[in-house]
């Protein structure tokens, strides 16, 4: 009779609502920025108030949940910072951004490309080419200069200036065309354009006769992490069409960065409550 009652007290429903009401409470601590009360989960969670912190003290035995010594007040811990980083490391960036990078290609039928910053250069992930016999070829695995670039210009871009600059100033502005900009002043000013208008331009900077569009993709923590791009011989890719393959680009860097876990209003609130 005794084993019996044991059984039923340690019975996976109960377990489970337990579970569901720990899910529940981190769920709601993440949406009350910075931080919540006893009160405001109590009342959030429509729970009592002894079950609330017999929660939060489980929680935050394990880093889940960090209570403020001066405060007394709950906030989501590290922990689970470092859970969600290694999810999103695991992440494959080609494999998430692929089907952007083939409808952008069926939208514009020119030369996509998904590339991220290494060493100071350029890095090519992936490319989907159009079926056409005058295209841009930069084979997965190619590098490129980050300033000659519109890959590279969208991720310096969406840093800050001080970041960007210390980079551009550690691996050194490479000229490759007669239109590559390797003047820091003039690079500023072309960073704060890209800034302005939400994406980078390569106008024949990085190849003659060439011009290219990106825009960044960012991570969950808003980071730039990668960029998206299409190139094409200038001649097709007239200055005329670039707002229009822009607009393409920008929705489709978005999307990637969604998938990566970017909320752009989750990082504004953020930055608000830390000043």
């Amino acid at each position: 009779m005794s084993h019996t009652r044991t059984s039923k007290a340690n019975g996976s429903p109960y377990k489970v609502q337990v579970l569901d009401r720990a899910l529940a409470l981190l769920d709601t601590l993440g949406r009350q920025a910075p931080d919540s009360s006893l009160n405001d989960l109590r009342y959030a969670l429509k729970l009592h108030k002894s079950t609330v912190h017999r929660l939060l003290m489980v929680l935050e035995r394990h880093r889940l949940v960090d209570k403020s010594a001066q405060t007394g007040r709950y906030r989501l811990g590290l922990k689970l910072f470092e859970l969600g980083s290694k999810a999103i490391g695991m992440l494959d960036l080609r494999e998430v951004a692929r089907p952007y990078l083939q409808r952008l290609q069926q939208d514009t039928q020119e030369t996509v490309n998904l590339a991220i910053l290494d060493h100071g250069e350029v890095l090519y992930l992936d490319r989907i080419e159009p079926q056409k016999n005058l295209r841009m070829v930069a084979p997965v695995g190619h590098r490129f200069p980050m300033n000659s670039t519109a890959l590279g210009k969208a991720i310096l871009g969406a840093m800050s200036e001080v970041d960007a600059v210390a980079l551009l100033r550690q691996s050194g502005l490479k000229s490759r065309t007669r239109n590559t900009i390797t003047s820091t002043v003039a690079m500023r000013e072309e960073l704060r354009a890209t800034r302005n208008r939400g994406y980078a331009i390569d106008d024949e900077e990085n190849e003659e006769g060439a011009r290219c569009i990106a825009a960044a993709v960012r991570d969950h923590l808003g980071n730039p992490v990668a960029a998206i791009s299409v190139s094409g011989p200038a001649m097709r890719v007239g200055k005329n069409k670039v707002p229009g393959i822009a607009r393409l680009i920008v929705d489709a860097a978005n999307w990637v960065s969604v998938e990566l876990g970017f909320r752009e209003r989750d990082i504004q609130t953020a930055k608000a409550a830390n000043g």
